[in-house]
């Protein structure tokens, strides 16, 4: 397929297994959108995909080629971005500085063009940024990089709704323009309203996946997924666990 796909992937972190058989596809040109409470094992599962957290066993491809045995770096240069939480800037650099170290000059306009609101503020150093502009600085630092899927983990987190929505607006016309993205959203409704597919996940296994709009229409459904139980998997192909969890729901 054209995108990235992931088979049987067991992810550990800290010596401890924590993601266990994830079979995962995000296709070039769509919104995949991964779900699950807190803790669950979503971000661990970026890691292990990126080759930031060893991956125990599994297979990644990215436009069906196996990269799983490539260093972090390598599988970047093969065209999978990661936008990882907590917004990583360099913060004494400006923000100019800081897209002059993903691209070179000539070709950091390309930033500006997708969040006009950064050029203003293109002498400034990143530190000073609010909370959303140093959002859309690591989104663009990453996408300046040309990468075939984008992986971005919690993007929606400290920000304002307004601001998350203004983000999303711009990842849903990224993928309109043929880039995969797998989206990791804590706020389950707003992040279905913008994606293709969707995928829960519940103690590190995804136990429910089908069209993101089928999802959204099914909120008991959802619910049942990430608290762990049966999900009905009939009209949505995914599959359900007997575990279950007190954390947050949708």
């Amino acid at each position: 397929m054209t995108g990235l796909r992931v088979e049987g992937a067991c992810v550990d972190r800290a010596g401890a297994p924590v993601v266990h058989d994830v079979d995962l596809d995000v296709a070039a040109g769509e919104v995949t959108v991964l779900l699950g409470a807190n803790g669950v094992g979503k971000s661990t599962l970026l890691d292990g995909i990126a080759g930031v957290a060893p991956t125990r066993s599994g297979r990644v491809f990215l436009g069906g080629v196996e990269i799983g045995g490539r260093s972090h770096r390598r599988r970047v240069r093969t065209g999978l971005a990661y936008v990882q939480q907590g917004r990583e800037v360099f913060g004494e650099l400006t923000v100019e500085e800081n897209l002059l170290v993903a691209a070179p000059r000539r070709r950091i306009g390309r930033a500006f063009d997708l969040f006009p609101e950064l050029q203003p503020r293109a002498a400034v150093a990143a530190s000073l940024l609010s909370g959303g502009e140093q959002q859309m600085l690591v989104l663009a630092r990453a996408l300046l990089g040309e990468p075939k899927t984008l992986m971005i983990d919690e993007l929606s987190l400290g920000l304002a709704p307004v601001i998350v929505d203004r983000v999303l607006a711009t990842v849903a016309q990224l993928a309109a323009d043929g880039l995969g993205i797998l989206l990791v959203e804590q706020f389950a409704d707003r992040a279905l309203a913008y994606g293709h597919r969707a995928a829960v996940m519940a103690r590190g296994r995804i136990v429910l996946q089908g069209p993101a709009a089928e999802l959204r229409s099914r909120l008991d459904q959802l619910r049942a997924a990430y608290l762990g139980g049966e999900a009905n998997p009939t009209n949505s192909g995914g599959t359900a666990s007997e575990d279950a969890t007190e954390e947050e729901q949708p």
